[in-house]
């Protein structure tokens, strides 16, 4: 077997970890700061701007399930192309809002950009590349999550600091453009075939080929425990990390100054990217639920020592803790369907699944942002987040017991 740094697959997850790092920086840990600074404007609330962003979300939902079979069926050059305008189209569009209606166009036009260059399309890009190390190559590609985590916020705070607002929008709008289209156009393949290769780098001389794995639709691949599993289970607990980092700024600068806030999220998104390489090295050796139940009640401990936080040192402890298992709730989905439902069927079955996943998801922001305002603090949202992921622990895990099964 041909596994060398040379096979082609390798450059495609290095491609991928590259607009990952651009998408996540800006369409995902962007939007706290976005909120922030929009919810500084006279008479604008915390709650009314998270309903715009969640209202990106549902549009991101609705739209994600297409991709992964776009991608699956014409490669990612052109939906990548695509979604790295309409992002940027909506990043500079939220510089320039001057009433909160606007948010409800811009927002939503950033989320639809995204759709195009999140987890599924990351994932469905490099599922027919790896077979054998299918875990490893999804992990290290979603590095770039890790690092937009480390360094999307302080970049996004730091321009706005020295640009103003909507010049520092339309600045991040052009790198959007600039950093992802290129890569899209010149550097990413459809599948390895269409090079005289296979997966993991096997030449195509009829020996030792991959076998083809079976054929899913998405009605059957609905109708199995399994799916459903990864369904509620992960759609609930992005809900919690998508509401919670949306959040973030505005929770952390109630305690600490903002360069210390971007010092903070700084730690967290290194911690995430600690997180990631952990799971890229036992993702491929261990029982894949097994993983994802740990990671969910670390997850828990993280916001229930959040939630209880009275000082400055007890929240930080508690986001740092939350923040090392950030990266791996995104990326554990994409492991679980792909290595249940193989390689053949992973876009238009993780496609279906993105879909539902994104469509709880999405609540999140909103719900973090309408408790905040209700009770004036995030103290009870962040608390019944922690048993949701508890009660996502148990559920993963039981799905063990119902491995899927042609029907």
């Amino acid at each position: 077997m041909n596994n060398a740094p040379t096979f082609y697959g390798w450059r495609i997850v290095w491609a991928c970890l590259f607009i990952a790092f651009i998408a996540w920086s800006f369409a995902l840990y962007g939007p706290s700061v976005y909120i922030y600074s929009l919810s500084e404007k006279p008479g604008w609330s915390v709650g009314q701007i998270s309903l715009a962003l969640t209202f990106s979300f549902l549009i991101n939902a609705f739209s994600i399930g297409f991709v992964g079979s776009i991608i699956g069926r014409h490669g990612p050059q052109l939906i990548m192309t695509v979604g790295a305008v309409l992002m940027a189209l909506g990043l500079a569009a939220i510089g320039q809002i001057t009433e909160p209606w606007q948010a409800f166009i811009a927002f939503p036009l950033m989320g639809l950009g995204w759709s195009c260059l999140s987890t599924i399309a990351i994932s469905a890009t490099i599922a027919p590349w790896f077979e054998r190390f299918q875990g490893k190559a999804i992990s290290i590609a979603l590095l770039g999550a890790s690092l937009g985590g480390m360094l999307g916020i302080p970049i996004t705070l730091a321009l706005v600091s020295w640009l103003g607002f909507p010049m520092a929008m339309a600045t991040i709008a052009a790198m959007v453009v600039l950093g992802v289209v290129p890569i899209a156009l010149f550097v990413l393949r459809r599948r390895p075939q269409d090079i005289g290769l296979e997966p993991d780098g096997i030449s195509t001389d009829g020996v030792n080929a991959p076998s083809v794995s079976r054929s899913w639709t998405r009605p059957q691949a609905l109708q199995t425990f399994a799916l459903q599993s990864v369904i509620l289970t992960f759609g609930v607990a992005l809900m919690v990390q998508i509401g919670f980092l949306s959040h973030q700024v505005n929770l952390l600068q109630t305690f600490v100054t903002p360069a210390m806030t971007a010092l903070i999220v700084l730690a967290s998104g290194a911690l995430a990217f600690l997180g990631r390489i952990w799971l890229a090295r036992v993702a491929d050796r261990l029982n894949i639920r097994l993983i994802a139940s740990a990671v969910l009640i670390l997850s828990a401990i993280g916001l229930i020592v959040t939630a209880m936080a009275n000082t400055a040192l007890v929240l930080i402890v508690g986001i740092l803790l939350f923040g090392f298992n950030v990266g791996n709730l995104t990326t554990l989905p994409a492991l679980i369907v792909r290595r249940e439902f193989g390689a053949t069927s992973f876009g238009k079955v993780f496609g279906i699944t993105g879909t539902f996943m994104q469509l709880l998801s999405a609540l999140g922001p909103a719900i973090f942002g309408l408790m905040h305002d209700r009770t004036g603090s995030y103290s009870l949202a962040i608390s019944l987040a922690a048993v949701l992921m508890l009660m996502g622990a148990i559920l993963i895990v039981a799905a063990r017991k119902h491995p899927p099964t042609p029907v």
